[in-house]
């Protein structure tokens, strides 16, 4: 309760300081926290020592202040409620010779269809005050539960609001936040909402403005959601503000694709790899300084030898970058001698490269008879994988399936991949499967031709190889196979690979030689597959 003896104090030194004057109480109605601020408004103290423990909570504590000269709630009164999530927000008017006023109360309701965060009630006289604050909070909270989604018992998943803030057009906003939303899928993260903003100057701390920040921490705290995922890359500074001011974990598009990475890594060269991209985002992050474990106090008699904790880190991170590095090019050696095998052999090369989930993996699976994994996610193959395909006549050529690509892939993942990447540099085919279904095809073709162009890998020769066509209509589909010289085939119907495969002995043979010497392939002769290896990197 917010009792008549708590609003007389507040007003009266309110009064005699002319200063606005605050207390926090917790749910016990004990007093945490004492705070004069100035003549127009208070600054509430770091509240870390209150965190809303696991999952989406009120604080625990409520705010009762006073306003001089008689205003209502004002909006940075409603801004700190939504922010710092408390429990109710009450602001006390203070009269003549101090005596208190009317009341004022607001506290935040769920999500509701017209749009509310928080429900204000009108000023009362303090005498006709009768809240029992504790049944009210305890009501806010069954009401929020109820309106959330449910959560299956041991469920630990994270649940999480997507956010893309940029000047492109809505329709890319739209899909990037799809590709983003499948990314998080492929995590294992739990999507709640996606919000996409047009902003054509952006918030050098928070990217997307401080009031649409507001609106998406009340938004997350009425849904649930304990994770924000920035469809941008966010430099530390940002991460740190945003965390900060809406106390939730954030994270951006890179380091969730970093953590794809490190969920799907089997092999011990795709961990090392996964490890060096991570040490490399990590480590300009490594800015705050911990004085409690410093060597250094500073000042006369603390001066010395030694370094920061922060140093140490920062170092301990470049030792490890190197060690990766160096484990990652004895690994790139034995990759170099393989290859010099496979070409000793002479043996025909082809790179099954294209946008994640296209379907690669798939078609490798059909084209060989194997069982390489694949799933309905982004990044479900990471390493490597090749078999070998025999052609009639006792031909054979090595058919590899590789990593996918990614629009706006990030720089360190890139450069930790490209030895992977450079596998396909001693191809003689590059085979680019694309799934032709996608609404936004021709931008994720362009994608990774893109990417081939920064790897020098479009030297090599290229099929163009439209998957999922029985998703789009025949005659769509032979009209687009025409513009873009394009194979279209469903990696689910072995009966569309006859053309593929004659396009694939036509590649070969007028660009490399290969197959000079072999009759044409007929249309529906069986093939023979042999596993050449698990794993070939």
């Amino acid at each position: 309760m917010i009792t008549p003896e708590l609003a007389r104090t507040l007003s009266e030194l309110s009064w005699d300081l002319k200063r606005q004057m605050a207390v926090l109480l917790d749910r016990g109605g004990n007093v945490k926290y004492v705070i004069v601020g100035g003549p127009f408004g208070i600054w509430i103290p770091d509240l870390s020592d209150y965190r809303m423990g696991s999952g989406p909570r009120l604080r625990g504590l409520r705010c009762v202040h006073t306003h001089l000269r008689g205003e209502p709630l004002t909006h940075d009164d409603l801004t700190d409620l939504a922010l710092l999530r408390l429990d109710l927000m009450a602001a006390i008017e203070v009269l003549d010779h101090g005596f208190p006023g009317k009341i004022s109360l607001a506290n935040l309701i769920p999500y509701n269809e017209k749009g509310d965060n928080w429900r204000c009630l009108e000023p009362i006289p303090l005498a006709s005050l009768d809240v029992n604050c504790l049944h009210m909070v305890q009501a806010l909270e069954d009401e929020f539960a109820r309106t959330r989604k449910g959560r299956a018992a041991g469920d630990q998943r994270d649940r999480a609001i997507l956010i893309h803030a940029s000047s492109a057009p809505r329709s890319f906003i739209e899909d990037s936040l799809n590709e983003l939303s499948d990314l998080a899928d492929s995590a294992g993260v739990v999507v709640l909402d996606k919000i996409g903003q047009r902003r054509h100057q952006f918030h050098p701390r928070y990217l997307m403005g401080r009031e649409k920040l507001m609106d998406l921490s009340i938004r997350a705290f009425q849904l649930g959601a304990d994770l924000l995922i920035f469809d941008q890359e966010l430099n530390p500074s940002q991460m740190r503000s945003i965390a900060d001011l809406t106390d939730l974990r954030v994270i951006d598009r890179t380091q969730l694709i970093l953590d794809i990475f490190a969920q799907r890594a089997h092999t011990w060269e795709g961990k090392l790899k996964v490890e060096l991209a991570q040490m490399k985002y990590l480590l300009p992050r490594l800015t705050t300084k911990d004085s409690g474990l410093s060597r250094l106090t500073g000042g006369i008699g603390g001066r010395g030898p030694g370094e920061t904790k922060l140093e140490i880190d920062r170092r301990k991170a470049r030792d490890r970058i190197h060690q990766l590095n160096r484990e990652i090019e004895t690994v790139n050696r034995n990759r170099r001698l393989r290859r010099g095998l496979r070409q000793k052999n002479r043996l025909p090369m082809i790179s099954i490269i294209g946008y994640t989930n296209a379907g690669k993996s798939t078609l490798l699976n059909a084209l060989t008879k194997s069982r390489v994994h694949v799933e309905n996610k982004l990044f479900a193959t990471l390493d490597p994988t090749s078999r070998r395909l025999r052609f009639p006549h006792e031909r054979d050529i090595i058919i590899t399936d590789t990593v996918g690509f990614l629009r706006n892939l990030p720089k360190d993942l890139l450069d930790a991949f490209r030895a992977t990447l450079e596998e396909s540099k001693e191809a003689d085919l590059l085979m680019h499967v694309i799934d032709l279904s996608h609404p936004r095809f021709e931008e994720q073709m362009e994608a990774v031709e893109k990417i081939l162009e920064e790897l020098e890998l479009n030297r090599i020769p290229l099929l163009r190889v439209f998957n999922k066509t029985d998703k789009v209509d025949p005659e769509t589909t032979e009209s687009l196979s025409r513009a873009f010289r394009a194979v279209g085939i469903s990696a689910l119907d072995s009966r569309t690979f006859p053309l593929l495969l004659k396009k694939v002995e036509e590649k070969l043979s007028l660009d490399q030689g290969s197959f000079t010497d072999q009759p044409e392939i007929a249309l529906n002769c069986p093939m023979e597959t042999q596993v050449l290896s698990r794993q070939v990197v």
